[in-house]
């Protein structure tokens, strides 16, 4: 990990279990919270506002699914560092002193919104760096942080799909319980992506919903979030590769603005694991190959 190694080792954990009881890979990309000190020298805000952007708990609502057959994934490293939800090199030119590869994509909604790859902002607007960065810094944590990430959950999605011939992946992510826009409705307590329709069999979100709102959640769908990068890139119904997004509204199971676990954190977990339960029970031949909706 070159100069990562000390503080952010190891910059993401994949927990298999003894014994996979179905191929479920339930993996929280943005719940990291160890801040490296260069990384806080150089950002004009304090740690409290860059954790604005946290998922913060996500990775520990899941973490005991792999004591009950499923995979984890839990990233360590913080998405306003890094965001592994982004293709490799959204970057923002005007963040960077010396010149971005020819490939990069400096286009994207999400690099004009300022959330790259290597984000300028946090999630509430706010600039994160004093000065530009040196554009080795950025490629630097691409190779050694996000490019490993993305090699670790390939092969742990290639080691379902052989053993199986299909897999799905629960990305995991929390939401603020308001929007940044007074115009924006009250949000649910779940919002399911799935791409509107192309990133997994519709039984899937389906059963996420019929599941969740027995337990007393109230549900969205792909509003206003409708799954980033990962749901994308990894969902391929048609060779029954399926992705879901997840995003669970903060106010449910933590204190936002004390950053504390909430009362009812415990049963959140145990609901997750219920949910995990409820998507093995989903006959393996019911997922695939699947034609994906037209958009």
């Amino acid at each position: 990990m070159t100069e990562f190694a000390g503080e952010l080792s190891p910059p993401f954990e994949i927990v298999e279990p003894t014994s996979w009881r179905a191929p479920i890979i339930f993996n929280s990309p943005h719940s990291g919270s160890v801040y490296p000190a260069d990384f806080l020298d150089a950002s004009r805000i304090d740690l409290a506002a860059l954790r604005r952007s946290e998922d913060s708990f996500m990775d520990e609502l899941i973490v005991h699914l792999s004591e009950r057959g499923f995979p984890t994934v839990r990233v360590n490293f913080p998405r306003s560092y890094v965001d592994v939800n982004r293709e490799p090199y959204e970057l923002d030119p005007r963040m960077f002193t010396g010149r971005l590869p020819s490939f990069a994509n400096t286009r994207s909604m999400r690099v004009a919104g300022g959330l790259g790859t290597i984000p300028r902002v946090v999630g509430d607007g706010q600039e994160i760096y004093r000065e530009r960065l040196d554009v080795d810094e950025a490629l630097n944590r691409i190779e050694v942080l996000y490019k490993p990430y993305h090699r670790g959950l390939r092969r742990l999605i290639n080691k379902a799909h052989q053993a199986f011939g299909t897999v799905i992946v629960v990305d995991c992510h929390s939401m603020p319980s308001v929007g940044v826009s007074r115009d924006e409705p009250r949000r649910p307590d779940v919002v399911i992506g799935d791409r509107y329709g192309t990133s997994c069999a519709p039984l899937l979100p389906d059963l996420v919903e019929e599941t969740m709102s027995a337990l007393g959640y109230s549900i969205g769908r792909n509003k206003p979030y409708a799954g980033g990068f990962i749901t994308e890139h990894y969902g391929n119904p048609a060779s029954g590769l399926h992705t879901v997004q997840i995003e669970l509204n903060r106010a449910v199971y933590m204190d936002e603005r004390r950053r504390e676990r909430g009362p009812r954190f415990a049963q959140v977990a145990a609901d997750f694991a219920t949910l995990a339960d409820a998507l093995a029970e989903v006959p393996l031949g019911d997922l695939g190959p699947f034609q994906a909706a037209a958009e």
